[in-house]
């Protein structure tokens, strides 16, 4: 049977394209650490994501189905007994995905799943994930994966539940299942958790960043650079900063 691999991103995916490894990638194109998550079904989901993706970044609703949707739809194909790679970093965004991911496969259990990590060597790197990895490592990489157990696969969709539900407490308890499947599990539920203070204070990004225009500088260049480098733990893109570095920067105004 063939083997699957589902990736982080279509960088990546260009990565992988020189080196030997098969090439039936299907690519997670989401941002599932912010939005609307509640939804009644399956098609309701897609729809509320395709509004606020939409809404929020200026893409029209059919590229949304055409390039996201339709593309985690392949998995509700996968033959049977097939094994299927989940590539993905151990940051809060990553990890999101790749829960929604398990979420998905967790309805077939003849599935083979497997986890690929980064290989990190130092530890400045540890949130670089894939990205500084040469076509050598990559297969590496792949050479090292490690076999999601049921009670993985398991906690995996739990944990997606318990994010889409926004239960910090239930997310908190799953964050202390220890597997090798699952890395840095437990600062990255602590870093969700901290999105969501209960104090009245700003949230540990929006602090940082707030701090970063007040002591250093309002060029958003310079904040996004020192953000990724002092929490690379939530992987951020310059999309998901800009917003937040957008909404300090007006009510200050």
């Amino acid at each position: 049977m063939p083997t699957y691999h589902i990736l982080n991103g279509d960088c990546l995916a260009e990565q992988l394209k020189q080196t030997k490894i098969d090439h039936n990638f299907i690519v997670c194109r989401e941002c599932l650490i912010e939005g609307p998550l509640i939804a009644e079904n399956t098609d309701q989901f897609w729809e509320i994501r395709s509004k606020f993706i939409a809404d929020t970044y200026k893409v029209a609703t059919a590229d949304y189905f055409s390039k996201i949707v339709n593309e985690l739809k392949i998995i509700d194909d996968l033959p049977q007994t097939s094994e299927v790679c989940l590539w993905f970093e151990n940051d809060l965004f990553c990890q999101l995905n790749m829960w929604f991911i398990l979420f998905l496969l967790s309805g077939k259990p003849d599935l083979k799943l497997f986890r690929v990590f980064p290989q990190i060597e130092s530890e400045a790197d540890q949130w670089k994930g894939f990205g500084i990895a040469n076509a050598w490592q990559l297969e590496r990489c792949y050479a090292a994966r490690v076999r999601f157990s049921r009670e993985d696969i398991e906690t995996g969709k739990n944990l997606w539940l318990a994010y889409q539900a926004g239960n910090l407490d239930k997310l908190k308890k799953l964050s202390e299942y220890q597997s090798n499947c699952f890395e840095s599990l437990k600062d990255v539920c602590q870093a969700h958790a901290d999105r969501f203070p209960s104090d009245g204070e700003l949230a540990r990004p929006e602090k940082l960043i707030k701090q970063l225009i007040n002591t250093h500088s309002e060029d958003f260049l310079e904040v996004f650079r020192e953000f990724t480098l002092r929490e690379g733990i939530y992987g951020f893109g310059d999309l998901q900063i800009k917003n937040i570095y957008n909404k300090l920067i007006s009510k200050d105004l």
